[in-house]
């Protein structure tokens, strides 16, 4: 007779292959999945009858910035509870390390903590620093590209020059011959946005050596995003490595709609080149406080200010009327902030998430003190929202994991 350490009977198993699932039995032991199929009459030290219940595979997060949350809260009670296992951080052009700062961090560098945090100016001393809190979840890390520029330019509203671009290449390099997975670029961030494409596009290629993938917070998100698109997929190409695009949207109102057309056209780069996307199951974005987006067409709630803390959970437009100033003003009063944008459509979210490329990713802001819901509420939403059948949305059952 078989004995296991655990055996969870009559579970309906999603394997991630695409699958309608199947009922099967599943024991584990010594840490490991032992038996799919039928156990019989086992016996196990802690048996879970999941009859009615969907069993899947632990969830990759592949959009986090949980780069730093990982360290000083290795319980990872966020992601954990929702059935992830695995999280990519180092996204959107900011990572904990390499890092050296000479003073606060950079927007949006400040959105993984404050300047006493960042303490690896290695990545090999990252990594060290997350093998020993030992995280309760598997961690793959991209270096950013911001990051980078802060340490090696003096400033980050322009482009590098040569001999900048051989020093990022050069710890570039080092930090993925330490184990990073890849370069993730934000280039629609004031910290970035200077960077034209050679500077990219150089510093890529360091990535055809080291077999790593580029991720990029594309450089324009609205009504330029086709072009933006075209600049990715372009350095995609040019290093013959695989593009991501993280948090794929139709920001603002009068891109509203327009997701049929930039699915079609990333279809299209697709049959000639390796990419995917991520997308999160909410209609509002999170970031810092950008004076570029602010506007009166949708809501902006402010989720933190630093010279007005009071103002948290507020909409910018009620704290505009109260100080009697233009929204704009009001904006700049409140930097350094983070902010909550209701900027997308939900049919074109919708639509993002059924395309059979999208991948799921919460980008959710772990040091946000009011953050958006996508930082706990990503997959359990994406279970009830999507209609496709996956490893994220197999259906609107209870999961067992």
């Amino acid at each position: 007779m078989n004995h296991y350490d655990t055996l969870i009977r009559r579970a309906q198993v999603m394997d991630g292959s695409g699958t309608q699932g199947f009922v099967a039995d599943v024991g584990l032991l010594d840490g490991r999945i032992t038996l799919i199929g039928e156990a019989g009459d086992a016996t196990a030290e802690r048996t879970v009858d999941a009859d009615g219940l969907i069993l899947a595979p632990g969830f990759i997060d592949v959009h986090t910035h949980d780069d730093l949350a990982l360290i000083r809260n290795p319980a990872m009670l966020a992601k954990l509870s929702q059935g992830v296992t695995t999280v990519i951080v180092g996204n959107c052009g900011i990572s904990a390390a390499p890092v050296r700062l000479t003073g606060s961090p950079p927007d949006p560098m400040n959105l993984l903590g404050t300047a006493e945090a960042f303490c690896y100016p290695r990545f090999s001393d990252y990594r060290s620093a997350v093998e020993r809190v030992r995280p309760a979840v598997n961690v793959a890390a991209l270096v950013g590209h911001t990051a980078l520029r802060n340490n090696h330019l003096d400033r980050l509203d322009r482009s590098a020059t040569e001999a900048e671009i051989r020093a990022m290449r050069s710890e570039l390099a080092a930090s993925l011959a330490e184990g990073a997975i890849g370069l993730s670029s934000g280039l629609a961030y004031a910290s970035a946005h200077a960077a034209d494409a050679n500077e990219v596009r150089q510093l890529a290629e360091e990535l055809s050596r080291f077999g790593g993938l580029y991720t990029t917070h594309l450089r324009d998100e609205f009504d330029g995003i086709l072009g933006a698109l075209d600049e990715a997929l372009a350095t995609g190409r040019h290093i013959d490595r695989p593009v991501v695009v993280s948090h794929l949207k139709c920001a603002g109102v009068g891109n509203w709609g327009r997701s049929a057309e930039v699915l079609a056209h990333l279809d299209a780069a697709s049959t000639g080149q390796p990419l995917g996307w991520d997308c999160y199951p909410y209609a509002a974005s999170s970031s810092t406080l950008d004076l570029k987006q602010v506007t009166d067409a949708y809501e902006i709630l402010i989720t933190w200010s630093e010279p007005y803390p009071h103002m948290a959970g507020r909409t910018l437009v009620q704290i505009a009327a109260d100080w009697a100033l233009p929204l704009l003003e009001a904006a700049r009063r409140l930097q350094p902030a983070g902010a909550v944008y209701h900027c997308m459509s939900e049919a074109d979210v919708q639509r993002i998430l059924a395309h059979p490329l999208t991948m799921i990713g919460s980008d959710g802001l772990p040091e946000d003190p009011q953050p958006h819901p996508r930082l706990w509420g990503t997959f359990p939403a994406c279970s009830a929202t999507t209609p496709r059948t996956s490893a994220c949305s197999a259906s609107k059952r209870r999961c067992a994991r």
